[in-house]
């Protein structure tokens, strides 16, 4: 199953199982006169909203490259993510609006035992659901699907809460429900804010992650004609679409062909191991003699002296 159907998949899941926490949550929250409760079942109708927009994004994403997006739409995932969090971060707002004042204008909740006892289900529930669609998101590299899943587990603790307040509620007649709720609201902007804000940076374009450069170039570096790697870069286009460049330091009396027969090598075996596209540029070395080595010993030494220079490379001496 390629990654889009497993988006999709996971989504339709997360759909069905808050659309039906939504059904429970409302239910009780209504008859018991519970905002905890009531509100746990609005973030959970947002939380199938999100996966609604999760597909819609995936299904955009996927379309083919074309004469004016000739890299794909793969960045559209990012979009998606942006809205998700600003429809977290808005369902925050309107919690904090709903809770602050029931602070002041305290109101005893009607909770049963079995009430609880339905709300704690919900929380085992949105907990399995929570680790699965995370570990989904993980494994497929999908941060929409990873950021869903986050805000599953976290509901999951929120629940937990609620359950501990309507117990306290019930057995001491003392109500929590406006501070429980306000707790809740800013936790839930919280969270909307540090999705956004990592969404955002993704689209800027962070630093690739280290691992999979050295990973790159260690692989590229295990070609025998190979004297070194050097001026990596890799551009994001999505999630899982990268494409770069490098330049692979050769021997100078390579021919044109070994030259073109190797590149191809290098391209495939990256392509396939990596799902990088790169463009493979070259610089010539000649440094197999004494003269030329001592030339370059010479500059590197100079090199050395300043400490803004991380490296020097494509050195070549010729007539």
């Amino acid at each position: 199953m390629n990654r889009d159907k497993i988006i999709v998949k996971t989504s339709v899941m997360g759909i069905l199982v808050n659309l039906i926490l939504v059904a429970f949550k409302a239910t009780i929250g209504i008859m018991v006169n519970s905002i905890a409760i009531t509100l746990d079942a609005v973030n959970s109708l947002t939380d199938a909203l999100s996966s609604i927009i999760t597909i819609i994004g995936t299904k955009l994403a996927g379309k083919a490259p074309d004469k004016k997006y000739p890299y794909g739409y793969g960045r559209i995932e990012y979009f998606s993510s942006v809205i998700i969090s600003i429809i977290v971060l808005l369902a925050g707002i309107t919690a904090l609006e709903e809770s602050v004042p029931k602070i002041f204008n305290p109101v005893l909740a009607d909770c049963t035992f079995v009430s609880i006892f339905i709300i704690a289900v919900a929380v085992v529930v949105k907990f399995l659901l929570g680790r699965y669609v995370k570990g989904k998101g993980k494994e497929i590299n999908s941060q929409s699907l990873v950021a869903s899943g986050s805000d599953a587990l976290f509901d999951a603790i929120l629940s937990l809460s609620t359950v501990v307040a309507a117990i306290i509620s019930l057995i001491w007649n003392i109500s929590l429900e406006g501070i429980l709720g306000t707790i809740i609201a800013f936790v839930i902007i919280k969270a909307a804010i540090e999705m956004l804000s990592e969404t955002l940076s993704s689209m800027i374009g962070t630093r690739v992650d280290s691992g999979i450069t050295d990973k790159l170039k260690d692989r590229i570096s295990e070609f025998d004609e190979v004297v070194g790697v050097y001026d990596l870069t890799l551009h994001n286009y999505g999630p899982t679409q990268l494409m770069g460049s490098v330049h692979v330091e050769l021997r100078d009396d390579l021919t044109a062909k070994e030259i073109h027969k190797l590149t191809r090598r290098i391209l495939y075996a990256v392509y396939e191991e990596f799902g990088i596209i790169l463009t493979v540029g070259i610089y010539a070395s000649n440094t197999d003699n004494e003269e030329t080595r001592k030339i370059k010993e010479s500059l590197n030494e100079i090199v050395a002296k300043y400490h803004e220079i991380l490296q020097m490379h494509g050195f070549y001496v010729g007539c």
